[in-house]
């Protein structure tokens, strides 16, 4: 049996427990608009972040993060601007980034405000703005709710829909969905990462310079 074949046969497995996995989710805002088919590789990023970059990309970079995790930080400063620009902006890749928050009671709350800005098309932008106000000591209070909300009102949202969203806990689940992804992926700490190809998956532990990603990926293209 080939490379192409295993991978063919471990995607597929991936997919079915994937929509198992979010049948069991009852009906819920969460997963309105969502592409609930949607995986990378081995993993269902269903419930992940919206695509960056262009959707047809022959590689998916997927990045298991938490906004807490100051190697995280150190990566998304340090290793992604480079990253974004040989290879996202240019349409050889794109990133997937999928919650994988433990350090804190402030990372699943920080998770779950980004999807909150998502709802009014910004999550992005609020995703950034996460890894640029992030404090080195975990749980001091900056992503505390109301920190959360003046990060918000700094992006303009709106902040009537953008407090019901955080308030409710509306995209608990979904955290607690992406959470189960890493675990299945055997994903062990953040970042993590898997360089999602044609044919090859390759996972990435912590935040490894510029230099590795190139490495793995250019044979890819």
């Amino acid at each position: 049996m080939n490379k192409s074949s295993v991978m063919v046969g471990v995607s597929i497995m991936g997919i079915v427990s994937g929509v198992i996995a979010i049948l069991l989710l009852p009906p819920t805002d969460e997963t309105v608009n969502l592409d609930m088919s949607r995986t990378h590789g081995t993993i269902s990023t269903a419930m992940g972040s919206p695509i960056l970059g262009n959707p047809s990309a022959p590689i998916t970079i997927v990045e298991f993060g938490d906004y807490q995790c100051h190697q995280c930080y150190n990566w998304f400063h340090d290793t992604k601007p480079a990253i974004t620009h040989n290879y996202i902006d240019t349409g050889k890749a794109n990133l997937v980034f999928v919650d994988y928050p433990f350090l804190g009671d402030g990372s699943s709350k920080a998770a779950q405000a980004s999807y909150c800005a998502e709802d009014q098309e910004k999550y992005w932008e609020y995703h950034h703005l996460l890894y640029n106000y992030q404090e080195s000591a975990i749980d001091s209070g900056w992503a505390s709710s109301d920190k959360l909300k003046f990060f918000a009102s700094n992006l303009g949202l709106d902040m009537e829909l953008f407090e019901s969203c955080l308030d409710s806990d509306k995209y608990s689940k979904r955290v607690q969905y992406n959470i189960q992804q890493a675990q299945k992926n055997n994903v062990h700490g953040t970042p993590g990462f898997f360089i999602v190809g044609p044919n090859e998956q390759k996972q990435i532990n912590g935040p490894q310079p510029y230099s590795t990603f190139k490495q793995i990926m250019d044979p890819m293209i």
